[in-house]
């Protein structure tokens, strides 16, 4: 399958503005991003879809593929589909890469490429099993609830948990999105549900439409950054 990976990236985050061109140990943080995507075995090309000149001037100078896109999108799911119809080729999918995971796992690129390559696949993302009662607790990490299909059922910011073989255990949603070509078409003509404001979870505008959400556990870790508290760690 013929697979392109776009990277969201805008400069004015409201709690770590100009993120994308923080330092981190001696690259930028998009760079990071954008080389680790690369080592991914399953894309065929890598992109970041940028609103800003700063951006897009730093990524074309590390030799790096980028489009302009609009200051206006509402989400990532949105500037990735502006990104895509500017790319001129075409895929069968697109991975949402987020752009703010200097050190994302390529594995977990393929893992989620697997997911979306199955022929009845809509939306693929990417959840882990999580022991931690911090994380369990935190509304900050959304949690998901699946069938033995592995599909969605439910995105929520509460504290909610699987049963797998008659034991409770709990899934964290890593936010990372796949969708066929076609499908992303689709989802941007969306307008937002009640569950979707009501969490804050873009993809609940997706499941109460309709679509299917097929899951891929992960073993691997992502750490996003946030705030300079986040970035000092990494620094």
């Amino acid at each position: 399958m013929n697979i392109i990976g776009i990277i969201p990236s805008r400069f004015g985050s409201t709690r770590l503005p100009g993120k994308p061109l923080k330092i981190i140990q001696g690259k930028s943080m998009i760079q990071r991003v954008f080389e680790q995507a690369q080592k991914s075995k399953s894309l065929s090309k890598v992109v970041v879809a940028t609103d800003d000149d700063r951006i897009f001037d730093h990524v074309i100078s590390f030799g790096g593929n980028v489009v302009m896109t609009s200051t206006d999108h509402p989400s990532g799911t949105d500037r990735c589909y502006e990104a895509y119809t500017k790319v001129g080729e075409e895929f069968d999918a697109v991975i949402n890469i987020q752009g703010d995971e200097p050190f994302i796992h390529p594995e977990q690129i393929d893992e989620l490429s697997q997911c979306i390559s199955n022929a009845n696949s809509q939306i693929g993302t990417l959840i882990k099993l999580t022991e931690d009662s911090e994380e369990i607790d935190n509304e900050n990490v959304p949690k998901v609830v699946f069938n033995g299909q592995n599909e969605a059922l439910n995105f929520t910011r509460e504290t909610v948990s699987n049963s797998v073989n008659g034991q409770e255990v709990y899934y964290k949603h890593i936010g990372i999105y796949g969708y066929k070509s076609s499908v992303l078409k689709e989802l941007v003509t969306l307008k937002p549900s009640k569950r979707e404001i009501e969490n804050r979870l873009e993809q609940l505008r997706w499941l109460d439409n309709n679509y299917t959400i097929n899951i891929a556990i992960t073993t691997y870790e992502s750490a996003g950054i946030d705030t300079q508290k986040d970035l000092d760690k990494f620094s």
